[in-house]
């Protein structure tokens, strides 16, 4: 691959199997072996996280049951996500490639791009992939994938095409031959739902959509619309952003109150609208969040900060609530509280969350996914007092006037 002079060279870098890859790196007595990584192990109900490409040849599938999946393999190993030891070996990834250049951008916690423009002039863009995956091998024993594009979009797309430890090039005059041909919900930025709408618009390819008249697509799905198309014709200046990782470092809400209470009822009141909130900032970003943190400030404006790491990600309003309600319940000595808050740290994409949920919690989880669009675009249109709860508009069995 040669470039020209002031052409950008972008490396998009997919850890194999990570969870898998990780537990077989660290007992490699499972090397070889049918591998699932699941919640809720001890539960026939629960659910496959990833697996190792021996569990997958026997058709395991991610967010399949595990009584399924060990129909399908009844050699099937399952053990627990270790969410610790992920995130150690993560960091450890991640400095090793930051060592190269510092324009190196975190995704997930086993995904990231580098930008190897600067480099290029005295290595082969492949001879460096190459030599990053033999590293990585050598020092962490973990597989990877590597995608070499001039822009993220393609780099992206020319990892997901050879793995394990698979190495393509994508260029723009490549296209017609190596991505216009393939379904367009395979294309990174189409989820279901996108896909179901660009089907309804006669567009079953890439190709489709990147030969669509820019106006149309424009006008079914606005700016979103716009990004995919010039994806799919290869454009895409967006940087690789190193600073991307912190830009999430905490979320939060903290709300001071009228009058010093011990009222349990105002109390979870209050954590209920934070929790909202904060809910609504996740599905934005598209991120969980594994640690939780309330503050309690007391009438003598003394506070009181308490944390807890979670195994499990928080996503939805009702799980922050939970978490906040305990922490708080655990640590207030009774006195009156003038301020309360809620605040949310160590973040992960919401694609590579593992949600340790059995199998009704997940559709339940899924019948729930329209009411909460729903309840988010009225509340982006006319404002966080919308809507309320109907809980919330009674007091003492009797209704309560709109205040």
């Amino acid at each position: 691959m040669t470039m020209a002079s002031g052409h950008r060279v972008i490396f998009h870098i997919d850890m194999n199997c990570f969870y898998a890859s990780v537990e077989i790196a660290h007992h490699p007595e499972l090397s070889g072996q049918p591998l699932a990584i699941a919640g809720r192990v001890e539960d026939r109900r629960g659910i496959i996280v990833t697996s190792s490409y021996e569990a997958r040849a026997k058709g395991v599938k991610t967010t399949m049951p595990i009584w399924k999946a060990r129909q399908l393999c009844p050699q099937l190993i399952v053990k627990h996500p270790n969410m610790t030891l992920y995130r150690e070996t993560s960091k450890q990834i991640f400095d090793i490639l930051r060592r190269m250049t510092p324009l190196v951008e975190k995704v997930s916690v086993d995904e990231g791009y580098m930008d190897v423009s600067s480099l290029v002039s005295d290595i082969h863009p492949v001879h460096l992939a190459k030599r990053i995956q033999r590293y990585l091998y050598k020092s962490l024993k973990l597989p990877c994938s590597i995608g070499i594009a001039p822009n993220k979009f393609l780099a992206k797309m020319a990892s997901d095409m050879q793995k394990p430890m698979g190495l393509t090039i994508l260029r723009k005059r490549d296209l017609p031959r190596t991505l216009w041909n393939l379904p367009i919900g395979d294309m990174h930025g189409v989820g279901s739902k996108t896909e179901e709408k660009l089907k309804k618009m006669n567009i079953h390819t890439i190709g489709d959509l990147a030969k669509i008249d820019r106006l149309r697509i424009s006008e079914q799905l606005g700016q979103p619309g716009i990004s995919l198309f010039n994806h799919a014709n290869g454009w895409d200046d967006r940087p690789v952003d190193p600073e991307s990782e912190d830009r999430y470092k905490s979320i939060g809400h903290s709300t001071t109150l009228p009058v010093d209470t011990i009222d349990l009822t105002i109390v979870k009141e209050v954590f209920s609208k934070q929790s909202e909130k904060i809910a609504f900032r996740l599905k934005r970003e598209h991120i969980a969040s594994y640690q939780i943190s309330i503050v309690i400030r007391y009438f003598d404006w003394k506070n009181v900060t308490r944390n807890k790491t979670l195994k499990t990600p928080l996503i939805t309003k009702q799980d922050i609530l939970f978490q906040a309600m305990e922490l708080f319940h655990r640590h207030w000595d009774d006195r009156p509280v003038r301020l309360l808050g809620i605040t949310l740290t160590s973040f992960e994409a919401l694609a590579d969350s593992t949600t340790q949920l059995d199998l009704f919690t997940y559709q339940d989880e899924l019948k729930k996914e329209p009411v909460v669009d729903l309840i988010n675009t009225v509340t982006n249109k006319y404002g966080n007092n919308a809507l309320k709860i109907a809980s919330s508009m009674i007091k003492n069995g009797k209704k309560i006037n709109n205040e």
